[in-house]
This record gives structure tokens, sequence and C-alpha cells, in this order.
């Protein structure tokens, strides 16, 4: 994302703001930015699956969490859209039926390998190797990015 978009909103002081602009510091080559992009959603819904595969309550009691952690940002522009794509990620999970487990884990090794590659050409380390929350801005990111592009302030 552009620096500008993130500085803009971190001057306001919002935690989101902060959080996402923090997050962008160390996204802003444009080839990992894409692969971001493509990535995290891959990796959130293999992260679904795979819980989902141990338990379906396990995935359920992981989204809850995540969406209470975004309710805590105060950001509901942001908020409603993850809810929705908590939506889409299940319709993914239950269509991927019996075979949840090989799919998800598939696609969570597959999607990391892509993050790493991409973190390598940016030349700094993923956010959440200095705070594990930076696993649940890395989506916001996401959604932010998109929302930056289509002139719509979350």
């Amino acid at each position: 994302m552009s620096d500008t978009a993130f500085q803009a909103f971190e001057a306001e002081g919002r935690k989101v703001d902060r959080l996402l602009a923090h997050y962008g510091e160390s996204h802003r080559n444009p080839t990992n930015e894409l692969i971001h992009l493509v990535a995290i959603p891959a990796i959130m819904v293999s992260i679904v699956g795979l819980l989902y595969a141990l338990h379906p309550w396990v995935a359920y009691a992981f989204v809850a969490a995540s969406m209470v952690y975004y309710l805590r940002l105060k950001a509901p522009v942001l908020m409603a859209i993850m809810a929705v794509w908590t939506v889409i990620m299940f319709g993914l999970v239950f269509a991927m039926g019996e075979q949840v487990l090989p799919i998800s884990a598939g696609v969570f090794i597959v999607g990391w390998i892509f993050q790493f590659i991409g973190h390598k050409i940016e030349g700094k380390k993923p956010s959440f190797f200095e705070d594990l929350q930076y696993l649940y801005v890395g989506p916001l990111f996401v959604v932010a990015w998109f929302l930056t592009r289509l002139g719509i302030r979350w």
C-alpha cells in the first residue's frame, strides 16, 4: 500500500491505523504486496480448514476469537468485511468436504512458502516475529489495501 495512505490514517491515532501503518512498513515492495494479497486469504482459509478438520468447534472458536479481536479495533467497515469473509471461508471449507485436511495442509504450506519468499524479496522479516497479533492484522491489511484502491475510507 502506498506510504501516504497509511501515514494519513496513522496520524489519526486509531489503534487499527497504527497497526496497519506498522504492518505496511514491511510490505512496501510491490512483489511482496502482491504475494501477500493472494497468500494471506489462502492461508486464512487453510487455517480454518485445518482447525475444522481437527473439530468444527475448534474452527468456530478460532473464528469467534478473531471476530472479537476485530471488534475491539473499533473499525466497523473492516469488521463487517471480515464477517462476510468468514462466511465465505466456511463456505470454501465446507466445499472441500472430506478432502479438507489435505487441501488445507497443502494450501497452508504453499502459502507460507510464498509469504517467506515475499519477505526475502522485501528484505524485512514478517511483522508477526515481533508481535503475534500481526497474524490477525495481515488479513486487515489485505482488506484495507483493496478499500484504499477503491477510495473507501475504513
